[in-house]
């Protein structure tokens, strides 16, 4: 597991002053979300982080929500730097 290959979209700056912002926490779950992904690519059952897995998605999901209510302009940047997929709309 390389932590070099994980994005690195927010400057160093922006991660000091923005830690509690909902695109630095959509951020940080995403990293999150690919580091255990490829953990689980290895360690197939390992059912303790599929279950943090699935907590974290629920968390960014519900995050990505709120910010697509709130600023669409904010929420489709996100996704573009992200390279996050649209969620289903029921």
């Amino acid at each position: 597991m390389v932590k070099n290959s994980f994005i690195s979209v927010i400057s160093q700056e922006e991660k000091e002053e923005n830690k509690g912002s909902v695109e630095f926490q959509v951020f940080s779950f995403t990293n999150k979300i690919r580091r255990l992904a490829s953990h689980l690519e290895l360690h197939r059952k390992d059912y303790s982080s599929q279950r943090g897995l699935r907590k974290i998605l629920g968390k960014r999901q519900r995050l990505l929500a709120y910010l697509s209510k709130r600023n669409k302009v904010r929420y489709k940047e996100l996704m573009g730097q992200l390279d996050i997929r649209n969620p289903k709309t029921r």
